[in-house]
């Protein structure tokens, strides 16, 4: 039987770039109804090519495709922080890893998106020579628990690298949540990110489906 795990930030407000107004109530206007205020790259979200100026690709014109795949799970619990996260972190993924096929970095790095300050400033990251192995081998999908693939600190590597990855097509989403609860280490991995014309970036509702046949789906 499928069992499908959330991998997704629940938006709250205060969160970085999340703020809600209340538009409508049920006694005054007889329904509920609220205006959400969302930086394109708040919580758990996906990023286009137009973010980085690496092509012309914006959120609505990415492909159904391009949103989901099947993905190896690779166990980084035990990373350091601000490691950069090579190759060598791939172990036997790396042998086993088909074209096309998507990552999902496992580092439980999470756990700390209540703290801001720790969260953006002290999370693992990918390293060059990861960024140019996901080129080479025409990753799918590259999925990241802290809300970036590179230091947000340092604008010539946050460039480098988001430019090397969505420069070759390679969708990135980040701050992805509850990897831990995975126990399989492929599964079937989906991020729906809103339709927004033009967008750079958007949350998205991110999720994993564990025990379901290669067979049973098929994307064309």
């Amino acid at each position: 039987m499928p069992r499908i795990i959330d991998l997704t930030l629940t938006l709250r407000e205060g969160m970085r770039g999340v703020a809600f107004e209340q538009a409508k109530t049920v006694e005054h206007d007889g329904w509920n109804a609220r205006t959400l205020h969302l930086y394109s790259h708040a919580g758990t979200h996906m990023d286009a090519q137009t973010h980085f100026a690496a092509g012309p690709g914006t959120i609505d014109g990415t492909p159904l495709e391009r949103c989901m795949g099947w993905a190896w799970v690779v166990d980084l619990d035990s990373i350091a922080d601000k490691a950069l996260i090579t190759v060598a972190h791939l172990g036997g993924i790396a042998e086993e890893f088909a074209q096309g096929e998507s990552l999902l970095l496992r580092t439980g790095w999470s756990r700390h998106a209540d703290n801001p300050r720790h969260y953006r400033d002290s999370f693992p990251r990918i390293a060059e020579d990861l960024a140019q192995w996901c080129v080479d081998k025409l990753v799918n999908i590259l999925g990241v628990e802290p809300p970036s693939v590179a230091d947000v600190n340092n604008m010539e590597e946050l460039t480098r690298i988001h430019k090397l990855l969505l420069g070759a097509n390679v969708t990135i989403v980040e701050g992805l949540a509850n990897l831990g609860a995975l126990s399989q280490s492929k599964v079937f991995f989906v991020a729906a990110p809103l339709k927004i014309e033009g967008g750079d970036g958007c949350p998205c509702r991110a999720f994993a489906v564990e025990g379901l046949a290669a067979e049973s789906l098929k994307i064309s």
